[in-house]
Order: structure tokens, then C-alpha cells, then sequence
């Protein structure tokens, strides 16, 4: 059977500025997964693979490049299911690491919960071993400026994202 992987970029608008960097990056995306189902591995390992790769790709708002908070603060999600067993792991408000992704894989694989959050998601990334990223990392310039936009009083986040 050959393998295949479908990969998108999110939904919500593309900007005429963005749309060259983000098609790459679904690209980019898709073949890293792709070749990991070329050389025998698993969906799990090559879903998680192209996810990473976008998280580390500022033009998704994904790792690096996610959404600010009401603090301007990255707080991020993750979640990831094994199609052949319906298990599933996620994290949610969880800061300072730069692929949830594999976060919520080593939840779905090494507890018996389905979701960790915010201080319990940390503190289990940390007896993990997974590196902390300092959070102004993962800041792109363009989630700061989208951050102060949606400050301004007569602001409306909603018909900004369409």
C-alpha cells in the first residue's frame, strides 16, 4: 500500500504576504511525514512529525507563532489520536515548549490520562525531560502586532481573523 499523509495549515485566512511562506510550509510539512511513512514508520510518528514541523515554522500560529493570550503570552494545545486504538493524549494552556505535539503523544503513551493541563501539563513535561523553551521564543513579531491590535478598544478579533 503507498503511503499517504494530508496535511493542512489551519483554517482562518491567508494573507497575500504569508501565502508563498505557509504553502511551503504545508509542503515542508507533508514530506517530512511522508518520508517517514516511505521508510516504514508509523502514522503516529509521522503525524507527529509533520506537526512538529510546523510548530517550529513561524508562518502557523502553531508553536512558535501561536496566538497571544489576554497577557500576550503563548498558552498552546495539542492533541493526537492513534487511529487503530481510538487512544488519544492531549495538553491544553501549556507554556515555554515548543511542540506540544510531543507532549500530547508522551500523555496518550505514558499515563493513563487522556488530557494534562496547564501546571500538571508542565510539571509532567518536566519529569519527561522535555526541554522548556523560554516563552519570548516562541513570540513572532506578527503575534505581537496582531496582540496589540486586538487591544484597542473598538477592536473585534472575529472579523479580523475573516
Amino acid at each position: 500500500m503507498k503511503p499517504v499523509i494530508v496535511v493542512h495549515g489551519g483554517a482562518g485566512r491567508i494573507f497575500k504576504e504569508r501565502e508563498e511562506g505557509s504553502r511551503a510550509g504545508v509542503a515542508r510539512a507533508a514530506l517530512r511525514g511522508y518520508g517517514i511513512l516511505k521508510q516504514g514508520g508509523s502514522a503516529l510518528d509521522a503525524v507527529e512529525e509533520a506537526v512538529r514541523s510546523m510548530e517550529d515554522d513561524p508562518h502557523f500560529n502553531a508553536g512558535c507563532g501561536s496566538v497571544l493570550n489576554e497577557k500576550g503570552e503563548v498558552e498552546m494545545d495539542a492533541i493526537i489520536m492513534d487511529g487503530k486504538t481510538l487512544d488519544s493524549g492531549a495538553v491544553s494552556a501549556v507554556k515555554c515548549i515548543a511542540n506540544p505535539i510531543k507532549l500530547a503523544r508522551l500523555v496518550m503513551e505514558k499515563t493513563k490520562h487522556m488530557l494534562l493541563t496547564d501546571r500538571g501539563a508542565h510539571l509532567f513535561a518536566r519529569a519527561m525531560g522535555i526541554p522548556e523553551t523560554p516563552g519570548e521564543k516562541l513570540i513572532t513579531e506578527r503575534s505581537r502586532e496582531r496582540w496589540k491590535k486586538n487591544l484597542e478598544p473598538d477592536s473585534n478579533p472575529e472579523e479580523f481573523q475573516k
